[in-house]
């Protein structure tokens, strides 16, 4: 075999890894993630909030090392913070220039409270950087349920509430002439937010977070302006991600949530390159479709 492939920690045996129940929980684990963050991703992109996705994952850390401190599952701790941190958000922003204030101070409160918890746990190092870093590999049949769970209650109040809430991100003043409870939409969508980052972080981690939540999401409004087809394609591109990614972790050493990370930033970078060649960049144009998809 060729010494660079060697070096780069082929593993011989990789069918029987992709085969094995740890790889398994982790390709369903991947899945429902990758869903949740292409059902998610298009409004975090149109509501200009991938600041504050990024700095929910960094509010869950205080959650998670706090969880280890009083003996509850990470989970748990993850959900509080980052849901409960999300409402605080949404209440407090309803426009994007109002959430960037309220979010830079609830995640400045969340980061010190984070490292004081980490400071008194004695047992959070590994906490620390799976919270940090992610384990897809590590995840647990007790953390299957919890996604299913949680993804089956983003995707009905998604449906239910998909065109206010398509409204309310295309054209907010608008919205709420017209009786749109665009401040109310705010904090469900927060919510829903929260709960999709709980979930992504066991899977790729805080600092790797944004290219699965976000980064699918603005390689599809790239592709098509329209609200339902660049939703799909977010979300196609998210589990082909977390797939590819695994499978490639399988093949090779390495940890998956550096793979996916790597997979879908590279896709990013060659549709964002094609659009500035061809002069296709749709990245303007979600307000206009939705508009349109609004009026159907």
């Amino acid at each position: 075999m060729h010494p660079t492939v060697l070096a780069l920690g082929y593993q011989d045996n990789w069918l029987q890894i992709l085969t094995s129940s740890f790889m398994r929980n982790a390709l369903i684990g991947g899945t429902l993630v990758a869903l949740a963050a292409g059902l998610i991703g298009y409004f975090i992109v149109v509501r200009n909030s991938a600041f504050a996705a990024h700095a929910l994952a960094h509010i869950g850390f205080p959650g998670a090392t706090g969880a280890v401190l009083v003996g509850l599952p990470v989970t748990v701790g993850l959900a509080v913070f980052c849901v409960g941190g999300a409402l605080v958000i949404g209440a407090l922003g309803k426009r994007a220039e109002e959430r960037e204030v309220a979010t830079g101070t609830v995640l400045a409160a969340a980061t010190g409270l984070g490292l004081f918890f980490s400071s008194l746990a004695t047992r959070s190092s590994s906490t620390v950087t799976n919270v940090l870093f992610g384990n897809l590999l590590a995840v647990t049949h007790e953390q299957l349920v919890t996604f299913a769970v949680a993804l089956a209650v983003l995707a009905v109040v998604v449906a239910v509430i998909y065109r206010p809430l398509l409204f309310a991100s295309v054209n907010a003043e608008v919205a709420e002439a017209k009786g749109v409870p665009v401040r109310a939409l705010s904090v469900v969508f927060m919510a829903l937010l929260g709960l999709s980052v709980t979930m992504a972080v066991q899977a790729v981690g805080t600092l790797l977070l944004f290219a699965l939540v976000v980064t699918p999401a603005a390689t599809a409004i790239m592709l098509t302006a329209r609200p339902a087809a660049a939703m799909a394609a977010s979300t196609v591109l998210a589990v082909a991600g977390v797939w590819l990614g695994l499978a490639v972790s399988a093949m090779f050493n390495v940890p998956p949530s550096f793979v996916i990370v790597t997979i879908v930033s590279l896709v990013w970078l060659v549709v964002w390159s094609i659009a500035q060649r061809t002069g296709t960049d749709r990245r303007a144009a979600p307000q206009e479709h939705g508009a349109q998809e609004l009026i159907r």
